[in-house]
């Protein structure tokens, strides 16, 4: 089992680390069918991400994939999707109880579906730069993530590239808003009492870490129009997969 966990695992990480999702949203329902318990998987993907999140803005800025630099634009939006996404993880934990799972599965298929199918259709078309669409986007994706441990990079990769943001840009973003928004959601696991299954968070730490810098070549050397059509194709095929796993 540990063997099938890593490779899951350096897989996830490399498609989170290249296009800016698929870590928690591919990894955690795998884990499940491992079986591990949803209690154990969710706050497990949330710190290891927490750590390969920060690896991941680190090497895509020294590979000059995005600007993280204080007062640049990518780090305010970076920065401000963080803090957005903090309050829409930290009341997802608190409702994520009391949510029919068949309904939130529903919910984030559809939505990423839908998002796949819109970049792809808008590919050739120069998108004006929007606040409220990151805004927006950012708690909801956030909203996802502290309820299933997946569904915050398909939402905010494509959030941001439907809002102006370019693809290379939004990867290295994504990390770093998706690092503050995994940090919140495992303290109040944590706080409201949720055992943490330590070892398994070593085990996937290990294995995310070596794609990290792997995944950034490979975005450097990918033009941002060509990227723009995989993240669309990719986040089309998560939504679909996702609802095949509606009950």
């Amino acid at each position: 089992m540990i063997i099938a966990v890593w490779i899951i695992t350096f897989i996830s990480e490399y498609l989170d680390s290249g296009l800016g999702m698929g870590y928690g949203t591919a990894l955690a329902p795998l884990l499940i069918l491992l079986g591990f318990e949803p209690a154990q998987v969710v706050p497990a993907v949330l710190i290891s991400q927490l750590l390969t999140d920060i690896a991941a803005c680190v090497v895509h800025h020294n590979f000059h994939n995005v600007d993280l630099k204080i007062y640049s634009k990518d780090f305010k939006i970076a920065l401000i999707m963080g803090v957005v996404s903090s309050l829409g993880v930290f009341f997802s934990v608190l409702i994520a109880l009391r949510i029919p799972a068949w309904v939130l599965t529903l919910y984030i298929g559809v939505l990423v579906l839908g998002m796949g199918v819109v970049i792809l259709l808008t590919r050739n078309k120069n998108i004006r730069f929007s606040w409220g669409k990151i805004l927006g986007i950012s708690f909801l994706a956030a909203f996802n993530k502290g309820i299933s441990g997946g569904g915050y990079g398909p939402l905010v990769m494509g959030g941001q590239v439907l809002s102006g943001v370019k693809a290379n840009n939004a990867v290295g973003i994504t990390a770093f808003a998706e690092a503050v928004t995994c940090l919140v959601g495992f303290i109040v696991y944590v706080l409201h009492g949720k055992n943490i299954e330590w070892r398994l968070i070593g085990l996937l730490v290990i294995a995310a870490l070596p794609a990290v810098p792997i995944a950034a070549l490979t975005v450097k050397y990918i033009p941002s129009e060509k990227l723009r059509e995989y993240v669309g194709g990719f986040i089309m095929l998560l939504g679909a997969l996702t609802l095949l796993k509606i009950r």
